[in-house]
């Protein structure tokens, strides 16, 4: 097996499990993100406009029903990730077969 060493990592390298930056604008995230990252953006924005006084009641009946969908979605891709990355994890051996079972 071949050693390893370890060195200092150049300003123009990218660390690989780095977080990724959260971004602060939804151009930003859609740019240059995920489709998870637009959405949680976008959620933010919705937030924001959620708390501002300066947003009417048309308006806020409206974002909230859109803030709600977002939440779900983001939930939804979350736990897609999650599952994408359990499936990802390796081969899962057969299970040993068991004629009772039939």
């Amino acid at each position: 097996m071949a050693s390893r060493t370890l060195r200092a990592v150049t300003a123009d390298e990218v660390v690989p499990d780095a977080p990724k930056p959260a971004f602060s604008t939804v151009l930003g995230a859609a740019e240059e993100g995920t489709y998870l990252d637009e959405l949680v953006q976008m959620r933010r924005v919705i937030a924001r406009a959620l708390d501002s006084t300066a947003t009417t009641p048309t308006a806020i009946a409206a974002l909230t029903l859109r803030l709600t969908g977002i939440s779900k979605e983001i939930e939804a891709a979350k736990r897609q990730q999650k599952e994408e990355k359990a499936d990802a994890g390796g081969t899962s051996e057969d299970e040993a077969w068991d004629d009772e079972a039939v």
